[in-house]
């Protein structure tokens, strides 16, 4: 089955840690041994996997992702003004797919799935889906 769960951001950019929404999926699911994706159908937000015990680390990727594509650029021509949303998301992509098993997701001890807003706040949602081998 499909999941479609629904967040809300409070920044203009964050990443929210949803290693636990996701694990509650796997465990509703009953899933022992598979996978599972986790999808953002957003052009300005993305997903990814990285450290979630230190937030510096998380302040630090958003620094430098500032730093590559600043909001205010001269040579951007999307009419939005957004363009740097839709650099930074295409940069960290659209979805992770994750080993399951014994009925948990198989992430490193200090690894953690993230939700990456870069145009907010907003009405956010992504999907998971869980499949058993």
């Amino acid at each position: 089955m499909l999941h479609q769960l629904k967040l809300t951001t409070g920044q203009h950019e964050q990443m929210i840690d949803i290693t636990a929404q996701v694990q509650n999926v796997v465990e509703q699911e009953g899933v022992r041994e598979g996978m599972v994706l986790v999808y953002c159908p957003h052009t300005t937000a993305a997903i990814t996997i990285n450290e979630n015990a230190d937030p510096t680390v998380v302040q630090d990727i958003l620094m430098r992702l500032d730093e590559l594509f600043p909001w205010k650029h001269p040579a951007y021509r999307h009419r939005e003004g957004n363009s740097a949303a839709h650099l930074k998301a295409s940069t960290i992509g659209i979805s992770q797919t994750i080993p399951v098993t014994a009925g948990r997701l198989l992430l490193g001890t200090w690894q953690g799935i993230y939700f990456c807003e870069f145009d907010g706040p907003r009405q956010r949602s992504f999907y998971v889906k869980v499949s058993a081998i």
